[in-house]
């Protein structure tokens, strides 16, 4: 089963690109097979990885809460079952 976290945050108005940066600078105790980053108007940053796993509720290593002067809010985290890419 492949299974995706998502890592969202908003960072303090015009500290997006500093919360961009220490999220690729975050290390994980294992690499996932695939990991991408994306950033989005008011600040925001998005981490998807994607696991090879036996259970969708397995443990994971998640990206940690950033320091609190630097979001605007606590991180939101989602879980997904991976079913493929379809190309056009």
């Amino acid at each position: 089963m492949r299974v995706a976290l998502m890592w969202e945050a908003r960072a303090v108005q015009g500290r997006g690109a500093e919360l961009l940066e220490w999220a690729r600078a975050q290390e994980l105790p294992y690499e996932p097979l695939r990991r991408e980053m994306f950033r989005a108007p008011q600040d925001r940053v998005l981490v998807l990885t994607w696991w090879e796993t036996d259970a969708f509720d397995a443990e994971l290593p998640e990206l940690p809460e950033p320091a609190a002067d630097l979001i605007t809010r606590p991180v939101h985290r989602w879980r997904f079952e991976s079913f493929g890419a379809e190309v056009e």
